[in-house]
């Protein structure tokens, strides 16, 4: 059954030399959770934040859900640490880990809520043993690496068909998109069974957070 929609505007885009009121304010604005694309320069061409933003945005007194996108390698370890710095939801590549099923009960054993990640060639397939596993499959819309790309159009036929395999199950997964997420194809991608709507500079760059929020929102619920 597809789940409320949430919008989790990527902090990757946000002003970093004001990053605790930028965030708190794209949540004042209507966004749900705050989303974290976690990069090392190794899995992914780029280098970001890591677990210790993550805690100063606790210590801010961000109280939304965060949700950590690791493109890292290996991964284990930077879950326990952002388990530990106040993540609410950690997901990973399977590329990433030697063990797919460890890492997944390693997250939920750290209290938080576990997500797999699909580049946009990485076939579904990978998904077929730990379904009943997972609090959440997020499909890349772009390659990984950057903000700011344009979205693969072929990755809306996937996202048909995630949705459809989330309703084969008796679970509650949620159908997480991330990469060139816009006003443009936000409506398509909620159509497509898409619940959970990553968006970076679409919104951080709108100059109006609330009403692009609203905007994108009142798409999706058409």
């Amino acid at each position: 059954m597809k789940q409320s929609s949430v919008i989790s505007p990527s902090i990757l885009s946000a002003d970093f030399a004001h990053l605790g009121e930028d965030t708190q304010a794209v949540l004042d604005a209507g966004a749900d959770w705050v989303h974290f694309d976690v990069m090392d320069n190794h899995f992914v061409p780029n280098l970001t934040i890591g677990p210790m933003v993550c805690k100063a945005l606790r210590d801010f007194g961000i109280k939304a859900p965060i949700d950590v996108h690791l493109m890292v390698q290996p991964v284990d370890e930077l879950v326990v640490q952002f388990a530990t710095a106040g993540a609410s939801m950690i997901s990973f590549h399977p590329e990433a880990s030697k063990h797919v099923d460890r890492t997944l009960n390693l997250i939920h054993d750290q209290g938080c809520e576990a997500g797999l990640v699909l580049n946009p060639s990485t076939p579904l397939s990978v998904l077929n043993w730990v379904l009943d596993q997972l609090d959440m499959i997020l499909l890349m819309s772009v390659n990984p690496g950057f903000g700011g790309q344009a979205f693969i159009p072929y990755v809306m036929e996937k996202a048909s068909q995630a949705r459809a395999m989330i309703d084969a199950t008796e679970h509650e997964i949620r159908l997480q998109i991330d990469g060139g997420v816009t006003l443009d194809n936000i409506g398509d991608l909620a159509l497509a069974g898409v619940d959970t709507f990553v968006s970076g500079s679409a919104i951080f760059g709108s100059g109006d957070y609330t009403q692009t929020i609203a905007a994108m929102r009142q798409k999706i619920e058409q």
